[in-house]
């Protein structure tokens, strides 16, 4: 780490945890390049949810999907 963001982390690490989950969340979003993906993907996993909760005799165990897939792989 390069010294000014060593004292950066020390000034960080002296707010308290409230103060330093909100700078984590606005360090996060200005990570996110893709807005629209990150929307589209949740409500991918929002509509896969409802139709798992609708119909849970469609679900199939983790070992099993791997399983299938290994198998589909050859």
């Amino acid at each position: 780490m390069s010294a000014s963001v060593e004292a950066l982390a020390q000034q960080v690490l002296q707010l308290s945890s409230a103060e330093r989950a909100r700078l984590l969340d606005r360090v996060i979003d200005s990570l996110d390049a893709d807005r629209d993906r990150d929307e589209r993907w949740n409500a991918l996993a929002a509509k896969r949810d409802a139709e798992a909760d609708a119909d849970p005799a469609s679900l199939v165990p983790g070992p099993e999907a791997l399983a299938r897939i290994r198998a589909s792989l050859g």
